[in-house]
């Protein structure tokens, strides 16, 4: 803006202001079509083996979340007439829901029998014409098949399955729950547990869209109240807001525009927005007001703001940029997404603040304190003192902040990977309440599914010895995996077996007869029109699958015991004909983990190497390039030594606030570092330059840091544990990266920068 005449630059303002009004009307009519997307099979790996397998498995058989397990505990024990007829009047209703396929509960399933010339019979579980609640419950508790899963194994619940229609929309698995919710009101249940794909869709959809207004409503007050006590007056709070509110209009504008959906992490999207946003413009609104003590017109004033930090902003606005893109490196789609989103954002700040602001500016003067009593801010007396003190105790400073950081990488040892289906849920929660009565109760409710297939295709699955075999391999999922099997071609064949001896549990096993197994074959391809034995066996009878579930007991036990699982069909040679492989939606979540992490440390090294190439490029200095990142490096071990000392786990969202720390945290090096070079430049001595800076941009820095960590702080308040985690770790990496850069940044350059400054021209 050197060259730029102040006739030329009102030209500017109208071209600006013209353009800039345009595209806000335009992405302010597709804030709309922004919709929410809750779809947890989007965090399964892309591009993964385990993936397809998994994608390709559905087409054959079905999917494995599309139903809706209840729960109903009765305060004086399930065998009452009286409770089970409510329960079975209740199951009914249930299965004249359109949207209902079937619905099972002990009241409507029946024990069948095989008698002699395939005469077939069937008696009902629970017979009210002939209800006798010892005998019956005798009865019933002597199926395996039943116990855990339509009853609780203690006998203080009955359970229900629903299976509804395939990847129902939002709009009807609300109306579905809400009729759920009608019903369990009109049979008078009290304390009914419901879990299952659609149950988990309305919550966290509704929660995401409240704590998307709530973050919105909260950050919009908590930068008033920021910017009112930086600046003290009017002028000082509502220029900036003007230039977040175009940044929020234009981002979430356009994602209405490319339909880009709002997955769980990007709720976070208004808070970050909102202090990045408030990152660009302090530093301009603060440099351009220190302006105006000195210059004596508003356009020189706007001149030199614009001269002195915009370069430095462009920089921090392109590394916060890299840090989230980065994340374009996880092969998990809802974090490619929020990087890239992010990304943008931060770029569309940038780009909003340098072109409205100075409009802002011109248009609106700054507050009349500062322009007629030329005031200094209050903030000059106190870095002045804290510049002395960093200067004078150098080795101090060097010696505790090398002392933190082994603390640091001793505490990162200890950091956990263990996952949890739900452990995005803090206890209070009732979804997550829920989940943990069925599991508890009902013995586990984390999925499971196995794939068995010949390995030999001229064989047949209904070979006596391959159905031995896989029967081996079924008794050591409970024993060593702790499945509790719900579905599985054995299982039904032990179940018709019993039934062909009149119900006699010493029968549940596989018969041995080969004229028996045709004849069961028979009976299971005529049941419901051939719809069980769809669900287990494919049309070549080679493939077959096991369903069943188990506690959901963290991923690193699950691993564990999946290990010992394999290496005990790999020691009785069961894996030589048939292959066993374990997939569903609970293993590829479980897998996501190990993929992260990986992905994590790719993309941090991305986004260091580029941010230091840039830093090197930028100051021609390789020692610049190493003293810049190390204030920056710092944080991140802190942060990792955090989590290890606190049990802070290792998740989605707590793993992508590593890339994001370091995007954002290197923003103060850069402006600090930024305005040494202008002091050099101008002829100014190392240490007199580097007091400038201090005493220049330390205001900025430190009312930025605890802007974004004001900001940040807000995600506490979310019902979601990874975006609370993400709130409290943002916030004390980026304060640990200011002290950073207020003490060790200064001392290094001071130390190591060698650099001569240029003669004054």
């Amino acid at each position: 803006m050197r060259k730029v005449g102040e006739k030329t630059f009102r030209k500017y303002i109208w071209i600006a202001s013209s353009i800039v009004l345009v595209i806000t009307v335009l992405l302010a009519s597709q804030i709309k079509n922004v919709r929410f997307d809750y779809n947890f099979e989007r965090f399964f790996p892309e591009a993964d083996e385990d993936t397809q397998f998994f994608e390709e498995f559905r087409e054959t058989f079905s999917s494995d979340n599309d139903f809706i397990t209840i729960a109903i505990p009765a305060r004086n024990g399930i065998f009452n007439k009286k409770f089970l007829k409510k329960i079975d009047r209740y199951t009914k209703e249930l299965e004249k829901h359109d949207l209902v396929k079937f619905a099972m509960s002990i009241t409507n399933q029946e024990e069948h029998f095989i008698f002699a010339m395939g005469n077939t019979d069937s008696k009902p579980y629970i017979d009210f014409n002939d209800f006798d609640p010892e005998r019956d419950s005798s009865r019933i508790y002597q199926k395996e098949e039943l116990i855990n899963s339509l009853v609780s194994k203690d006998g203080t619940a009955v359970g229900l399955f629903v299976r509804h229609q395939d990847y129902i929309s939002k709009k009807n698995s609300d109306r579905l729950i809400e009729d759920l919710y009608a019903l369990n009101e009109k049979f008078g249940f009290k304390d009914v547990k419901m879990s299952g794909r659609t149950v988990g869709q309305k919550y966290y959809i509704d929660t995401m869209a409240f704590e998307m207004v709530l973050f919105l409503s909260m950050s919009v007050a908590l930068v008033i109240i920021f910017l009112i006590i930086a600046f003290r007056s009017l002028w000082g709070w509502m220029v900036p807001q003007v230039v977040i509110a175009l940044g929020l209009i234009w981002l979430i504008g356009g994602m209405g525009l490319f339909d880009k959906p709002i997955n769980i992490i990007l709720t976070v999207l208004p808070s970050i927005m909102f202090v990045v946003s408030m990152s660009d413009s302090i530093h301009l609104v603060s440099r351009y007001l220190d302006a105006l003590r000195t210059e004596d017109s508003t356009f020189k004033a706007i001149k030199m703001a614009i001269r002195e930090v915009g370069l430095a902003t462009f920089l921090t606005s392109v590394t916060t940029a890299i840090g989230f893109f980065s994340l374009y490196f996880v092969k998990v789609q809802p974090i490619k997404i929020f990087g890239m989103v992010m990304g943008v954002g931060v770029l569309l700040a940038f780009v909003i603040t340098f072109a409205i602001l100075p409009v802002l500016f011109y248009l609106f003067p700054g507050p009349k304190y500062v322009i007629k009593k030329k005031e200094d801010h209050f903030w000059k007396k106190h870095l002045d003192r804290w510049f002395l003190k960093v200067i004078r105790k150098p080795k101090l400073i060097l010696w505790i902040g090398g002392l933190i950081m082994l603390v640091s990488i001793v505490g990162m040892t200890k950091i956990e990977t263990n996952r949890y289906l739900m452990d995005d849920l803090s206890e209070k929660e009732p979804l997550k309440q829920d989940f943990n009565y069925m599991d508890t109760v009902f013995g586990g409710v984390r999925p499971f599914t196995m794939v068995v297939s010949l390995k030999d295709t001229s064989k047949t699955i209904w070979d006596p010895e391959l159905l031995a075999e896989i029967d081996t391999a079924e008794q050591a999922l409970r024993d060593i995996y702790g499945v509790q099997i719900r579905s599985s071609l054995v299982t039904a064949l032990k179940i018709i077996n019993r039934g062909s001896h009149a119900g006699n549990s010493e029968y549940y096993k596989l018969p041995t007869s080969k004229r028996k197994l045709r004849s069961f074959r028979q009976n299971l391809r005529i049941a419901e029109q051939g719809k069980v034995i769809n669900t287990m066996l494919d049309t070549t009878e080679t493939i077959l699958a096991i369903g069943g579930t188990m506690g959901d007991l963290g991923n690193i036990i699950v691993t564990k015991r999946r290990n010992k699982y394999m290496g005990f069909l790999k020691s009785r040679k069961l894996d030589d004909v048939l292959d066993f492989r374990i997939t569903g939606s609970a293993f590829l979540i479980d897998k996501n983990m190990s993929y992260l992490s990986q992905s994590m440390i790719k993309g941090l090294g991305v986004s260091i190497l580029i941010v230091a190439l840039i830093m090197g490029l930028i100051y021609q200095s390789g020692r610049v390039l190493l003293i810049s990142l190390i204030p920056n490096v710092f944080p991140l071990f802190f942060i990792a030594g955090i989590m290890g000392y606190f049990n802070v786990p290792l998740s989605t969202s707590t793993a992508i606030i590593f890339t994001i720390s370091f995007g954002i945290a290197v923003d103060d090096t850069i402006h600090f570092l930024g305005k040494y070079k202008y002091e050099l430049l101008k002829g100014r001595g190392k240490l007199y330059a580097l007091k400038r800076s201090y005493m220049t941009t330390g205001k900025a820095m430190i009312l930025t840091s605890l802007i974004l960590c004001s900001g940040f702080l807000l995600l506490i308040m979310s019902s979601f544990n990874g975006t609370y985690y993400m709130g409290v770790l943002l916030c004390v990496t980026l304060m640990v990266a200011l002290i950073a850069d207020l003490t060790i940044l200064p001392i290094l350059m001071l130390l190591f920068y060698k650099e001569k400054a240029p003669k004054k021209s």
